[in-house]
């Protein structure tokens, strides 16, 4: 694999092929760096493949929201609302896709010196920012095509939705405990188009739970980058300099608990029977792990990567879907 060498001279290597060994490298040095970090590159992509990885498609697991409608409701047999829950679906995969797209062309500069950011496709030029914008534009478009048939509600979310994102975008992403908490906003929007999509009653517990739960993951996002900071792994977005590691413990402590509480409220009041509360233990053993993993291993910089890689977050998510599936099935 080629390799690339930053430092405070010009330094470049090449891969040499015929080499016996095939590893070898040669390095032409216009001055010799005292310091050097050797930094591996992945292989630069096709624009097709750049293009798509720039969508993020591993976090549209965010989008899933507007099937809890669904499930909640207890509509699992009704084949007309998955069709309008897979709208829904689709129409905030391609609106955050678009915001990802904006937000990468702006944070480009800043990307670029990231440890993980650095390999995004815009930030390394793989894709083009008037392409990336153009592309943008057609996700906006067809979001806006795909919400449409299931009504005005539907439109003035997404439209809540994409105004919410380009306030984050812009300026709230800069200010200090409104970023978290838009993020929280945001999810709170998705759950609540979901349910007017499928046009199902929502509980006002379910929509707290969902917000203080996207403020816990916001705030040990946080974390996971000032603790990249304090290792001068990367020089951090603006915003982290209102934040300390002090500061931010203490309120994901506070969140977390908080939102076990608004989930055991939730099964306590939101139906009439009480079955719902042996799902409470999966939602402990959860929130618990996330702790241990965001303490212990610093993760949680990147949430869906813990959220989509741990397995016993993996099981306890399934479980949780499962159990709850049934109980309101049969209740």
């Amino acid at each position: 694999m080629p390799r690339t060498i930053a430092a405070a001279g010009l330094v470049l290597a090449t891969q040499e092929p015929g080499n016996v060994t095939g590893h070898t490298t040669r390095l032409l040095r216009m001055s010799r760096p005292e310091r050097a970090h050797v930094l591996d590159l992945p292989r630069r992509r096709s624009v097709a493949a750049a293009a798509l990885v720039s969508l993020r498609p591993r976090q549209w697991t965010k989008n899933l929201l507007p099937f809890a409608g669904i499930i909640f409701a207890a509509k699992l047999g009704d084949l007309s609302r998955w069709t309008e829950a897979l709208a829904a679906f689709a129409a905030y995969c391609a609106a955050s896709s678009a915001s990802y797209l904006v937000n990468d062309v702006r944070d480009a500069p800043h990307d670029r010196v990231h440890p993980v950011k650095r390999t995004r496709p815009i930030a390394r030029g793989e894709v083009a920012p008037r392409l990336a914008e153009a592309l943008a534009a057609v996700l906006i478009f067809s979001a806006f095509v795909l919400v449409s048939p299931l009504g005005i509600a539907s439109i003035v979310f997404l439209a809540t939705f994409f105004a919410l994102q380009a306030a984050y975008t812009l300026a709230l992403k800069h200010l200090v405990l409104l970023d978290v908490m838009t993020i929280g906003g945001l999810f709170v929007v998705r759950a609540a188009a979901g349910a007017a999509a499928v046009e199902v009653r929502i509980s006002p517990w379910l929509l707290l739970c969902t917000a203080l739960l996207a403020l816990f993951l916001a705030l040990a996002k946080r974390r996971g980058e000032l603790v990249l900071v304090g290792a001068e792994a990367t020089p951090g977005r603006p915003v982290l300099e209102g934040y300390s590691l002090a500061l931010v413990d203490q309120l994901v402590t506070v969140v977390a608990a908080s939102t076990v509480i608004s989930y055991c409220l939730y099964t306590f009041t939101a139906r009439d029977s009480k079955a719902m509360m042996i799902t409470i233990p999966f939602v402990v053993f959860g929130v618990f792990r996330y702790l241990l993993l965001m303490h212990r291993r610093d993760l949680g910089e990147e949430p869906e990567e813990v959220l989509l890689r741990d397995a016993p977050i993996l099981l306890c998510i399934a479980g949780w879907a499962v159990s709850a599936a049934v109980i309101l099935a049969v209740t």
